[in-house]
């Protein structure tokens, strides 16, 4: 740090001051440096001004001389005659014009340079010459020598003296005096491809303070690359998490003219730049506009440089954004759409072609930076230059080799960007960080780095914005908006923690008070910051003028070497007068590197291995990493191996090197067949089919659904349910009858065959009726399933098309994995879901219902989202608090127990990373710095897996030591997996992932595993896969009959499909493709090697997705409960115990091929944590060398200390698991115990150190130490590694990353970006918070980020709406390979059922009661006859027995000659009601509904849907007087509008007179005459009231009978029905008062129509008599027909087909009542012919002749048996009654509301008690417990209940009955009822009348006691209060 200073110094204490402020403020804990530096410094000095203008203020640089003189006029002196005097020509007539020369060669003399010449006649173009450089000023814009020399390039004149001379010769006709300074404008080189184009601008003295940055473009062989640009959407860099912009393009035209031609807007002051991908700005938060395009600008001058237009400007583009990946020319799309990062684009410079130079103008001139050539090379790093404060000077020379972002800018930029709610408040006093505190605490972020991290912008940002809390804390809270839960959560407030998040805890929060930081203090500050890391960060700002000044320094020093141990340099520029500038400069190795290839999409990234590896680029890498050393070269070693003479003989060197060659021209090369086996060796097939190999431990469970599968897919239900039931009617399930569906899963094969095989496993196909179970082959279960690529098209526009033609059919669609494809339809060839999904046909379809189905939903919650919140549904956690929710056989082990198992401590955690492989990587990638690092890791890592083959197979000779070669890590998987499968009976193995998003590197890797796996012998012992999305599964026969032998499948074509099938199978599947698409992985997983996927790319979905794959369920009881202490001990031979990964290698092998470690740790659970519950795996095998394992445990490795020490690799026979055998643990106790050495080994095993070892104790017996004393259950691998998840290997940068935690306690990752579609939309966000739920945490997304363009979502923005959601769009999210699949599987059958359901209904199904034999032959009328004939129907008997079974539990009507078939057991009613045999039965299309159907048809005839008006209804008063009732009653009926027509009412008042009816003789065939009444109560929602499609339409005056207290609610939901409404005093009374009101309301109706017809001139005994009563049950109804071959038919029929029958029916008026049928599925199941009419007894549905029946009323006080009653009297009066046979109607069994609900209940209390039947009569004057129940209704059930008391000579005799008189009474089962009587001696009289004087009055008038004897003690009453009327009744014995 250097000693000077800005300002002047008020001490000479200088050096006192500032040491003790240093070390003050390096023990400070604020992130700003204390104020004593303000001590140092006078007051700030105001800017400089030359002729009141700062310095910075532009000026005109085509018109402007260098003073400040007027022009001086010239005369241009005539050309020679003869001459050429084009412009652009020289007078030689040459061309000179740079367009025309830039790839001609030219001859330039030594000393000489081309130069750009501006003629004013050709301002679009240059002009070429020669000129001496001595004359030209250098890059600071000094050693310029005065004068001129110059020479033509046409021409090839030499020799010009003087630039006025020169100036003539090449026409450039000037009217000034012509000046060097003034048309020499650019330096020309020639780019990559040899053309000559425009460089930087010539930095003349005195133009340096006023140059506008100059516009430099793509290299010309950029524009005419022929390959096409990608269709993908723009980078998004890991390293990057926080950007803000936005924009892709695929042409560089577009890209520059669409710059050119868009303003920039102006915001707040600060100038953001135009958007590329769409004019118009897309806003990303509150008062900002989203830093969205192609060029993030830097952006036109400040508001105080007055000499800026904004046309001069706009039209600029700077500092090219172009990169050129290195070791490849790239397209030009790749060049200019893909090098976004997050949304901030990664930038570097390039030189402008001259084809383009034409059209674009040219910005002002201003000093440039050389970059020198052979940088790359020199200092083997490409250095990124980050843009910070103020403009960027222009680069020159090597652009190729530097790259610039504008991330840092845009950082910069938002943060200082405040939220509208801090600006709506006038002059407020918050203000936005300053730009000295925002380059002082980016030093400070800087610093605390570390030498191996790369720095993420996102952590910058959220340091600002803590900083900026804290000073402004009061004021935030001051206007802080209201946090309400629905839109923030309740975590959402603003953190106040002083920590900011990656700073050291000793750089905290400056105090609110503190002094503002001023540009002069900065410089002295950010370089006492940076002297706490040493050369670590170095900072230039002293005597720094201007950025291009800092950065030629910074490029010099490069070139020196001497930043060699420099990271960042940052460069500040405090010039008095202007604006702090700033930049910087990234140095170091390994985060350039990570730099540059973030600038890479994931796209371009994967293009770019491809080209480095087809063209031979990695050639030279692969040959280093074949040689070992003085340990001979790999593939000698291969050749040399032992292998059988009867095996194969392995490839030759040629042969592998041909195979590399044909790397060059196969990019994605098919899985190579593995070779035949050797004959001598058993096949897998037959060691697996030998009766005693088996394997008692194997079972796989495919079709298992488990609890908490079921629990989700019924949450799904609900919220189908819930939609359905919401007032939008947006959802009408009761129209459907079916459901279909269809899959969308993502292009991969193998995720396609899954959920195929899901499907077809999960029985869902048959639950939806499609495909029978026997015929349904998992081929047939394909059509559900579909792709998501181009073919997917035609098959959802045929589901729309089937959804149109289908109506009731309701269709998912099923988007699974939908995070995958989420990108705009806009983007060409991209959007396929978006097309498809979000189309308008999909959207207003209303029976198409979208299911998304993701583990990571964060994409689809944004501000713009289509899913409703409410609409989610998210994984539930099946355990709290440790306590199993769901019972679950399992337990879910995902991305947080991973990161979890990394905090405990005590033991290896299971995900970790390998720090041998990270520093054989490192040193490779510094030793090729132009390779991708991807390729260099993967070759590194294969070349690893190979040498760990070698050795683990001890095919080599001990001489070579190959395990320095390898990993330890690696070497225990490759053992690992060679010896789980020698341990098995029947060979069980795991699996080995190896991921390799490269498919061309991954193809690669598996020739050269294939090879060495040839060569070695170990073709039978595991198995390679290629994991290509594109393409099918594929592995060898040999392994395809072994699983076929253990899953038992004997299906010869079988070939496994799915990774899942290869459950147990010992194999290595390379993973590849940019990212997993859902592909799920079978338990028999073991080791996840991550340890090559990118590190470029930090979003949380790409991480998250990657650790996924480990995502595993492992049994819960396996789990332990707590930690077992350091003396606990653990049974090793317990299955369901937790030991290490390796604890199968401590079995006994019967071979002795390989031996594996033998570590085994327990993990720590401490009390109330969510910590790993599984035990660490090891890292180590005691199979290595000692000498390797000191080379390759370094001290930066983090688990070395847990490692023990390796020895070689030989067999040995270790100790076997016992039963008695147990093992005590201590915390030094870590490590594997070594065993004892066999005397065959040459090698002496080496002794680990105390520390290291582990012993057990136990001693175990001698007979243990044999391994075939082992128990074969006990050998298999695979059994014991299901209760364990996988091990998971990552690159050390993502390791950092994950494990890292916030200052709210959650991984690091969890703050990163959702995902690279989106971004943030305000720097001004909190936090995630810990505590935050999954519905909190999506609440969190929908307000803090916006889509980008190129989201499918963007569009989805309404003027006018406040939301925008899809009411039919769902979305399921939870963690990955949790059994998302399974539970919407389920979720589809159970809404299937649930459909089914709504469509079927419980109809009473009960065989008709009481029916004798004899009363069945007789045939009256013919069994086709249609209508009854009334003289038939006279000489038919009268049927007084009853058989609805409903009345199972009443008396039976006495009937001489019948004999009762049981006197038997008495029934209660109410047992009778519960027990009643139900059938369901679907609806037909002419059913009745109640008010929860809604379909299109019926919406008008309901008038209840939100599109129609409502229906207006008006209360109408009519009034009637009735003898019986003794006064007049008042009814009202509420009529509709719409209904008004059926009614006559006066003309003068409009009163109400009366309801029309038709004539007899009118007939219609769409309209039914009789008025249908259904008296209802209590069932206004469950009420059968909907008749529009039972009456198919018909036209039909339906009324509803209800009582006053109903009204209401009876309204509201059938608001188009009309209501009658009953007096107020038959609130309490039954169904009989009902009844009898309808019926004499009926008749005085058809008195007054009749008069209405008089008076009008017709006749009036031609009015319509008939009305029907129904029940509010009746839901369907049913005819017979007569089949001669099948005999009598039933088939469902509407209610407009049977009325209009009986209408029809011509002697019709001759009958008081006509009835019909009630259903039974067993009434035509005898096949013997019955009579189509009968006389008896009519229920439910009721067609009453109200003129007939006049006399005859209801009684109005029944509340039960009222039918039956009526109909005994109706016929005792002589009118006829008649049952249509041929119709039988259906009754819905409703347990809510109706007539028979009311409850007993004393009158104390309304809570109900239990009263029994004793209890419902009392003595008079008693006092006793008064009911609060209808008198009538409490006597008729004490008959019902007690009658075999009063009557106790018919109790259970049929042959004496009670005689009823004038009625019937029910007095219970075991008695008999009849109206003509003899009296038995000692026979019971009941006297009933409404009070006891009346008693008494009957039985004298009566003269009863002469026949009866009365006594008082027989007298009673019903228990009710003398207000409530009681009934009294007096019984008598006959004498």
């Amino acid at each position: 740090m250097g000693n000077s200073y800005a300002g002047q110094l008020r001490t000479t204490r200088f050096e006192e001051v500032l040491h003790n402020s240093i070390e003050a403020s390096l023990r400070s804990n604020t992130v700003v440096p204390r104020p004593v530096f303000s001590q140092l410094y006078l007051e700030t000095e105001q800017p400089l001004t030359q002729n009141g203008r700062t310095e910075n203020d532009d000026e005109d640089d085509e018109d402007g001389s260098e003073s400040n003189s007027p022009p001086i006029p010239y005369q241009m002196k005539p050309p020679p005659e003869g001459c050429c005097t084009t412009d652009g020509f020289c007078q030689a007539g040459r061309d000179l014009r740079l367009s025309s020369l830039a790839s001609d060669p030219l001859d330039v003399s030594p000393g000489f340079m081309l130069v750009g010449v501006k003629s004013p006649s050709l301002p679009e173009t240059l002009l070429v010459c020669a000129v001496d450089r001595r004359f030209l000023p250098d890059e600071r814009g000094h050693n310029a020598l005065l004068g001129f020399l110059g020479n033509c390039v046409g021409c090839g004149e030499k020799g010009f003296r003087y630039f006025t001379e020169f100036s003539n010769h090449i026409n450039l006709k000037l009217s000034t005096q012509p000046k060097k300074q003034k048309h020499l404008k650019h330096h020309l080189y020639r780019n990559n491809q040899g053309v000559l184009v425009k460089g930087a601008p010539i930095c003349w003295r005195g133009h340096d303070g006023r140059m506008r940055q100059t516009v430099s473009i793509l290299p010309e062989g950029h524009v005419t690359s022929d390959e096409p640009p990608p269709n993908t959407a723009p980078t998004h860099c890991i390293h990057t998490p926080g950007g803000y912009t936005a924009g892709s393009n695929s042409d560089p035209n577009s890209d520059l003219q669409q710059v050119a031609d868009t303003p920039h807007p102006l915001t707040n002051g600060i100038h953001a730049a135009p958007s590329v991908a769409q004019p118009s700005l897309n806003q990303s938060g509150p008062g900002k506009p989203s830093m969205t395009g192609s060029h993030a600008n830097a952006g036109p001058p400040k508001k105080r440089h007055k000499g800026w237009s904004p046309e001069s400007s706009a039209n600029t583009v700077t500092e090219s954004t172009v990169k050129t990946p290195p070791s490849s020319s790239a397209s030009a799309a790749s060049s200019v759409s893909c090098l976004l990062t997050n949304g901030a684009r990664l930038e570097t410079a390039a030189p402008l072609s001259s084809s383009q130079a034409s059209s674009t103008p040219l910005s002002p001139p201003g000093l440039s930076v050389t970059i020198p050539d052979q940088l790359l090379h020199t200092c083997r790093l490409q250095p990124v230059i980050f843009k910070g404060h103020g403009s960027l000077p222009q680069l020159t020379g090597n652009i190729s080799e530097v790259l610039v972002s504008s991330l840092l800018q845009s950082c910069y930029l938002s943060s200082q960007t405040l939220p509208r709610v801090y600006q709506h408040y006038g002059p407020s006093p918050i203000q936005p960080l300053s730009t000295e505190m925002q380059i002082l605490l980016t030093v400070y972020y800087l610093v605390q780095l570390g030498p191996e991290q790369v720095p993420l912008i996102e952590e910058l940002e959220q340091i600002f914005m803590r900083s900026w809390r804290e000073s402004h804390l009061s004021e935030i809270r001051q206007y802080q908006q209201p946090q309400t839960p629905a839109t923030q959560g309740r975590h959402y407030g603003i953190e106040t923690s002083s920590i900011l998040p990656g700073l050291p805890q000793h750089l905290s929060l400056l105090p609110q008070s503190q002094q503002p930081l001023t540009a002069s203090q900065l410089p002295w500050l950010a370089q006492l910051a940076a002297s706490s890391c040493g050369e670590g960060v170095v900072v230039l700002g002293e005597k720094i003028g201007s950025l291009a000044q800092g950065l030629q320094q910074t490029v010099s020093r490069l070139m020196e070497g001497r930043l060699e141990n420099t990271n960042y340099v940052v460069i500040i520029v405090t010039v008095p007068g202007q604006e702090t500038q700033s930049c910087v400069v990234v140095t170091g190795k390994h985060q350039c590197r990570a730099l540059a290839e973030s600038m890479y999409s994931p796209c371009e990234g994967l293009k770019e291995m491809n080209h480095q590896l087809s063209f031979g680029v990695a050639q030279e890498l692969i040959h280093y990493c074949n040689s070992l050393g003085q340990d001979g070269d790999l593939d000698s070693l291969l050749d040399s191996a032992t292998v059988d003479s009867n095996e194969p003989s392995p490839l030759s060197s040629n042969q592998d090197s041909a195979e590399e060659k044909s790397l060059k021209t196969t990019h994605s090369p098919k899985d190579t067949p593995s070779p035949k086996e050797s004959k001598d060796s058993p096949s897998p097939k037959e060691r697996a089919s030998s009766p005693k190999d088996i394997c008692s431990e194997y079972s796989v469970k495919w079709r298992e659904v488990r609890p908490i599968q079921l629990a989700v897919a019924r949450k799904l239900l609900s919220h189908v349910c819930a939609i359905a039931d919401s007032s939008t009617q947006n959802l009408d399930l009761g129209s459907f009858d079916r459901v279909s569906f269809l899959i969308l899963v993502p292009p991969s094969e193998v995720t396609f065959q899954q959920t195929v095989f899901h499907l077809w496993s999960s029985g869902v196909l048959q639950e939806l009726g499609g495909l029978d179970q026997e015929c349904l082959t998992q081929r047939e279960a394909e059509r559900y399933v579909v792709k998501m690529d181009q073919n997917a098209q035609a098959r959802i526009e045929n589901l729309i098309q089937e959804a149109q033609s289908n109506s009731y059919t309701l269709y998912i669609l099923v988007h699974d994995h939908a995070h995958w494809d989420i990108n705009s339809n806009s983007d060409s060839g991209l959007g396929l879901v978006d097309q498809l999904l979000n189309s308008r046909q999909v959207r207003d379809a209303p029976n198409i219902l979208i299911l998304h189905v993701t583990s990571f939903p964060f994409a689809l919650q944004t501000q713009y989202t289509r899913i409703s919140p409410y609409n989610e549904i998210h994984w539930p956690s099946a355990f709290s608090n440790d306590v199993d929710l769901y019972h679950e056989k399992t337990r879910y082990f995902g991305v947080s127990e991973l990161i979890e198992s990394t905090r405990s401590g005590s033991s290896l955690p299971l995900m970790r990373y390998d720090s041998s492989f990270e520093s054989m990587a490192s040193a490779l990638e510094e030793r090729f710095p132009k390779l991708h690092s991807s390729v260099i890791r993967t070759t590194v890592l294969i070349q690893h897996y190979c040498v760990a083959l070698m050795a683990a197979s001890g095919k080599i000779g001990s001489s070579h030591n190959l395990h320095k070669h390898t990993s330890v890590e690696t070497l225990e998987i490759i053992q690992s997996l060679l010896t789980a499968a020698q341990q098995c009976p029947t060979h069980h193995g795991h699996m080995v992932l190896l991921r390799i998003p490269s498919q061309s590197l991954a193809a690669w890797a598996h020739r050269r595993l294939s090879r060495v796996r040839r060569q070695l012998g170990l073709e039978d012992t595991f198995e390679i896969i290629l994991g290509n999305p594109n393409q099918a599964l594929s592995i060898g026969q040999s392994f395809t009959d072994q699983i076929k032998i253990w899953l038992k499948i004997q299906d010869a074509d079988w070939v496994p499909q799915t990774y899942l099938e290869l459950e147990a199978l010992p194999c290595i599947l390379i993973l590849s493709g940019a990212e997993p698409l859902g592909e799920s992985m079978p338990r028999s997983l073991k080791y996840c090697d991550l340890r090559v996927i990118s590190c470029a790319y930090l979003q949380r979905t790409t991480l998250e997705q990657e650790l996924g794959l480990a995502a595993y369920l492992v049994r819960a009881e396996s789990r332990p409960p707590h930690n077992p202490g350091p003396g606990s001990d653990l049974l090793e031979s317990d299955a369901e115990k937790l030991s290490s990964t390796d604890n199968e290698e401590e079995e006994g092998q019967e071979n002795g091929d390989s031996p594996l470690s033998s570590s085994q740790q327990l993990q720590s659970c401490p009390e109330g944590g969510a910590s790993d519950p599984f035990p660490a795996q090891s890292t180590t095998s005691p199979n290595v060398q000692k000498g390797t394992t000191d080379k390759i445990q370094t001290p930066s490795q983090s688990q070395t200390q847990l490692q023990p020490q390796t020895s070689q690799s030989f067999p040995y026979p270790p100790p076997p698991l016992h039963q008695t055998q147990v093992q005590s643990f201590s915390p030094a106790q870590t490590n594997s115990q070594p065993f004892t050495q066999p005397q065959q080994i040459p090698h002496p095993q080496p002794i680990p150190s105390a520390q290291s070892r582990r012993q057990h104790s136990k001693s175990t017996s001698s007979g243990s130490l044999s391994p075939r004393a082992s128990s074969p259950h006990l050998s298999c691998s695979w059994a014991r590694g299901v209760s364990r998840p996988p091990s998971v290997l990552l690159p050390r940068a993502l390791y950092d990353i994950i494990t890292a935690s916030d200052s709210s306690g959650l991984p690091r990752c969890s703050s990163f970006l959702p995902h690279m579609s989106v971004a943030w939309a305000s720097s001004f966000r909190p936090l995630l918070s810990k505590m935050m739920t999954c519905t909190e945490q999506s609440l969190y997304y929908r307000q803090w980020t916006v889509p980008r363009s190129y989201h499918m979502d963007s569009s989805n923005r309404t003027e006018g709406r406040s939301d925008n959601f899809h009411p039919r769009r769902l979305l399921l999210s939870g963690p990955p390979q949790v059994g998302k699949t399974g539970a919407y599987l389920h979720f589809l059958g159970i809404l299937s059922r649930m459909l089914i359901r709504l469509m079927e209904v419980d109809i009473y199904d009960e065989e008709d009661i009481n029916y004798s034999a004899q009363a069945e032959g007789v045939l009256y009328h013919p069994s086709n006859a249609s209508w009854p004939s009334p003289d038939i129907v006279k000489t038919m008997p009268f049927d007084y027995t009853i058989h609805d079974p409903k009345y199972e539990d009443i008396s039976s009507v006495y009937c001489p000659g019948y004999k009762s078939s049981s006197d038997g057991n008495p029934v209660r009613q109410e047992d009778v009601y519960l027990r009643r045999r139900t059938s369901r039965i679907k609806l037909s299309k002419y059913a009745a509904y109640n008010t929860y159907h809604h379909c299109e048809q019926c919406h008008q005839y309901l008038g209840f849907n939100p599109r129609y008006q409502m229906y207006e209804s008006t209360l109408h008063a009519f009034t009637f007087t009735h003898l019986l009732l003794g006064e007049e009653i008042q009814l009202y009926f509420i009529i509709p509008k719409s209904k008004e027509h059926y009614f006559s009412f006066s003309q003068t008042g409009g009163q109400l007179e009366s309801m029309r009816l038709p004539l007899t003789s009118d007939w219609s065939p769409d309209c039914i005459k009789s008025p249908i009444f259904t008296p209802t109560t209590g069932r206004h929602e469950h009420g059968l009231f909907n008749l529009y499609h039972a009456m198919d339409g018909a036209s039909h005056l339906h009324i509803l009978v209800v009582k006053e207290y109903e009204m209401a609610v009876y309204k509201k939901y059938w608001p188009n029905h009309i209501m009658l409404v009953l007096p107020t005093v038959f609130n309490g009374a039954g169904i009989g008062a009902a009844h009898f009101l309808i019926k004499e309301l009926s008749y005085h109706n058809l008195e007054l129509e009749r008069s209405r017809r008089l008076e009008g001139g017709g006749p009036a005994c031609d009015v319509w008599p008939f009305i029907i009563l129904t029940d509010d049950s009746c839901v369907m109804w049913n005819t017979v027909d007569l089949d001669a071959r099948n005999g009598a038919v039933e088939h469902a029929v509407s209610l407009k087909h049977i009325l209009q029958h009986m209408e029809a029916c011509p002697d019709l008026a001759h009958y008081g009542l006509c009835g019909i049928r009630k259903w039974s599925s067993r009434g035509l199941t005898d096949n013997k012919q019955r009579e189509p009419f009968s006389r008896g007894h009519l229920h439910d549905f009721l067609l009453l002749n109200v003129d007939r029946s006049q006399n005859v009323q209801y009684d109005q006080n029944r509340f039960t048996c009222h039918d039956v009653d009526f109909t005994l009297r109706l016929h005792s009066a002589g009118l006829l009654v008649c049952r249509f046979n041929s119709f039988s109607v259906m009754k819905k069994q409703i347990a809510i509301g109706g007539y028979r609900t009311f409850i007993i209940k004393t009158k104390t209390t309304d809570v109900p008690t239990s009263v029994g039947p004793s209890q419902y009569i009392c003595a008079p004057d008693s006092k006793h417990l008064f009911l609060a129940t209808p008198a009538q209704l409490l006597l008729e059930k004490y008959l019902q209940h007690t009658s075999q008391k009063l009557f106790p000579h018919s109790t259970k005799n049929y042959a004496h009955p009670v005689l009823s008189v004038d009625c019937y009474l029910n007095l219970g089962p075991e008695v008999t009822v009849c109206f003509k009587f003899t009296f038995l001696k000692g026979a019971t009289l009941c006297v009933i009348s409404a009070d006891r004087s009346s008693l008494r009055q009957t039985v004298g008038r009566l003269e009863l006691e002469e026949e009866w004897r009365f006594r008082l003690s027989d007298e009673f009453q019903t228990a009710n209060a003398k207000e409530d009327r009681p009934l009294f009744f007096l019984t008598g014995k006959h004498i």
